[in-house]
């Protein structure tokens, strides 16, 4: 099936096919800035959930099959739509900032790959066995969800950009 671009005048450049044409578009250094922010994402959601296997933490529940892709999936994410606030040369700076909305996402989906009983809030909150019998079926929802809420966000931030290139002063 071909996806067709249109324009709507209130949601702009519709269509995956734009979207992607506005990464290949893209400058080195958006790609550069889109891979680190990647990469640190990655660390900074591995290490304290457990992910990433480190001597400064231990998890006391094994990592699951689905910790994985939702982590790096989530990585991803985050590099991309930190590389799309990358100011193009000549552009002038975006208006609102909503990076707060990408950081939300990516708490959330460091909730859902981290381990059911470290989570001190979960524990407090429910106990031991509550997080164990509540939470831990309840984690691959909410990186299906994070997951959702990066991927719009990226998306929006991508139809932005093509529905509304800032000129050149």
């Amino acid at each position: 099936m071909q996806t067709t671009n249109v324009f709507d005048p209130v949601r702009g450049v519709t269509g995956i096919g734009s979207a992607l044409a506005s990464i290949r578009a893209w400058p080195p250094r958006r790609f550069w800035v889109a891979g680190a922010a990647a990469v640190l994402a990655a660390v900074l959601m591995g290490v304290p959930t457990g992910v990433l296997s480190t001597s400064f933490y231990t998890r006391m529940t094994p990592v699951t099959w689905w910790d994985y892709p939702v982590w790096a999936i989530s990585a991803v994410l985050v590099g991309l739509t930190a590389a799309t606030y990358v100011r193009v040369a000549g552009a002038r700076p975006a208006g609102t900032d909503r990076s707060g909305r990408t950081m939300g996402a990516t708490l959330l989906s460091t909730f859902a790959i981290g381990c059911p009983i470290c989570n001190k809030l979960v524990v407090g909150l429910i106990g031991v066995s509550g997080a164990l019998s509540y939470w831990a079926p309840l984690q691959p929802v909410l990186g299906v969800l994070s997951i959702a809420l990066l991927l719009a966000g990226l998306t929006v931030r991508l139809r932005g950009a093509i529905a509304c290139p800032l000129p050149a002063r």
